[in-house]
């Protein structure tokens, strides 16, 4: 069995390949979910183990509401994932935030509503603490990478995730505003949610596209815009991985890897084996899958 590998990058918009990373293997995991978005690359950058899935699978294939969130997570599961690193492409809702500038959230708002939020919505009854969304080690090392390649980044804000696939209104901007968020996406969630559910750290590098709608003077968002502004953003993101990666802490002292410890609410003889068996990356540690 090949060794576990403890770090992963989900490739947002503009990113379907990471640079530096010397392939080793290439898998893509079946999982009770359905496959993940694409063939998930495990390899090394700058001597560090990781794998690389792109979100959106390589030509961008897949839309946000349309992403196997699930199957991508549960198979970084598998796989040993400890920790996930989302670059995601958003734009700003603050006249400080410029494009091409790089966020690291940690505050998320959901506006999504047709996607699926939970590993269990079949059982059992689990409640995250979700109070805090992403890893602040894991954050904190991202902005120091990111920093450190000469980045323009701003630690802390809240993310704004709506459903999509069309750009906010207007009126939907100035409102989001009116919340006090600093950017807005389309893919944060659920899969923030999924990463805590599954123990794993996650923690966002996002790239700034463009003003959204609500600014008085910027042109109007179109994806020509924000494609431009993407390919010169996901360059800047791409050195700061070969920063981030190899500054990751070897050992986790955060609550997000006993995130399930004090989570599951179902009484264990309630839970049918078969259930135990299925989700046994997740509950394994917690419920023992039955012995055959």
């Amino acid at each position: 069995m090949a060794p576990s590998v403890p770090l992963a990058v989900i490739g947002g918009s503009g990113l379907d390949r990471m640079e530096g990373l010397r392939v080793l293997e290439e898998v893509r995991p079946s999982t009770p979910f359905g496959e993940p978005s694409d063939t998930i690359l495990i390899g090394e950058v700058e001597g560090v183990r990781v794998a690389f899935l792109p979100r959106h699978g390589r030509g961008h294939r897949i839309a946000p509401s349309a992403l196997p969130v699930r199957a991508n997570l549960f198979a970084l599961k598998t796989l040993g994932v400890e920790r996930v690193i989302s670059v995601s492409a958003v734009g700003s809702l603050r006249e400080e935030i410029h494009p091409l500038d790089l966020v690291v959230p940690d505050q998320v708002i959901d506006r999504t509503s047709r996607r699926p939020s939970t590993f269990f919505e079949e059982g059992p009854v689990v409640h995250i603490a979700f109070a805090d969304p992403f890893c602040p080690i894991l954050s904190r090392t991202i902005a120091q990478g990111a920093e450190a390649v000469g980045a323009r980044v701003h630690r802390g804000g809240t993310y704004i995730c709506i459903e999509g696939p069309a750009f906010s209104t207007r009126a939907e901007s100035f409102l989001y505003r009116s919340w006090g968020a600093h950017i807005i996406g389309m893919t944060a969630l659920p899969e923030a949610k999924m990463a805590r559910e599954a123990e794993m750290c996650y923690a966002i590098l996002a790239v700034v596209t463009d003003y959204d709608v609500w600014h008085p003077t910027h042109d109007q968002v179109t994806v020509e815009m924000v494609l431009q502004n993407l390919r010169q953003g996901t360059a800047l993101a791409q050195r700061a991985l070969r920063r981030i990666l190899p500054a990751v802490p070897p050992e986790r002292s955060c609550p997000c890897a006993t995130a399930l410890k004090n989570a599951i609410a179902t009484a264990p003889d309630a839970i049918p084996p078969h259930t135990r068996q299925r989700l046994a990356p997740l509950l394994g540690k917690y419920l023992p899958p039955p012995v055959p």
